[in-house]
């Protein structure tokens, strides 16, 4: 029991988990825009979001305790330099294009960890509600935007109302998390929930919530389509009105984590029913 919970926790603290996140919604994609199937840009897109997952989480630990890591950061370290190696070789096999429309995702990654404001002392991650944006914004950039591209799909309305709906869905993955950090942020990280309240932030992700499904029905016609988007609709109101500052260990970490994988795996399953 004690090797499966330290295996659950390297899948999750390493960005395992995270990274299958992001794979489904690029499944999702090429799903509704009906992109072919394309291992190298799959590949290149899971191995990078470990990467840079975990470049932005441990960066900073890493640099102030190199010489005292505990054994599962350090092992983190090693899997997330396996992952990079991978990952440029990938890299490689993906049209200079479309590595050329990754470059403005990969800089925001980059600066929402490094210090470049106020004196360089501060970073995107610290700037009042820009955290959430940022993020939501590069999820949308490269589960949307990014396989259009590869697949030398035209830049149409259509594809940018479901980057913004991907945009709506991730900030409201997201709030989850950010109700659960209220009581570990730093006071000076102004996030939703800790500038609004946790009630006032269920009710702003309700509000998404449902400008995404006004999306879904101006983005498609298709019901095998829309019925697995209703299911994860109405499982994603569950946990975010179920989440609370004080919430378990993999509530947040894994289960709200899994929802655009359990997606993935609905429309398969109607796909192929």
């Amino acid at each position: 029991m004690r090797f499966l919970k330290l295996v659950l926790d390297f899948y999750i603290n390493a960005s395992i988990h995270v990274a299958f996140s992001v794979y489904a919604l690029l499944k999702i994609t090429e799903i509704y825009l009906d992109l072919p199937y394309n291992s190298d840009l799959n590949y290149f897109m899971f191995l990078g979001t470990i990467t840079g997952y975990n470049s932005v989480k441990y960066a900073g630990v890493a640099k102030l305790h190199h010489k005292s890591l505990t054994k599962s950061l350090k092992n983190i370290q090693v899997f997330s330099f396996f992952c990079f190696l991978v990952l440029c070789y990938f890299a490689y096999q993906i049209p200079l294009k479309t590595l050329f429309y990754t470059i403005p995702f990969c800089l925001l990654t980059v600066l929402y960890a490094v210090p470049f404001l106020s004196g360089f002392h501060k970073n995107l991650r610290e700037v009042s509600y820009l955290k959430i944006i940022v993020v939501a914004f590069v999820w949308a950039g490269f589960t949307v935007l990014i396989p259009a591209v590869d697949a030398g799909k035209e830049i149409t309305l259509n594809i940018l109302l479901l980057m913004l709906q991907r945009f709506l869905i991730v900030v409201v993955l997201i709030l989850p998390f950010d109700i659960r950090d209220v009581q570990y942020d730093a006071i000076s990280l102004q996030t939703i929930p800790k500038k609004i309240g946790v009630a006032k932030t269920k009710k702003l992700g309700l509000t998404l919530l449902v400008f995404s499904l006004v999306l879904e029905y101006l983005i498609t016609a298709n019901t095998l389509v829309k019925t697995p988007f209703m299911l994860f609709f109405f499982l994603l109101i569950i946990f975010l009105m179920r989440a609370e500052k004080e919430q378990s260990k993999y509530f947040s970490s894994f289960w709200v984590e899994a929802l655009p994988i359990v997606w993935w795996l609905f429309l398969l399953g109607f796909h192929n029913f």
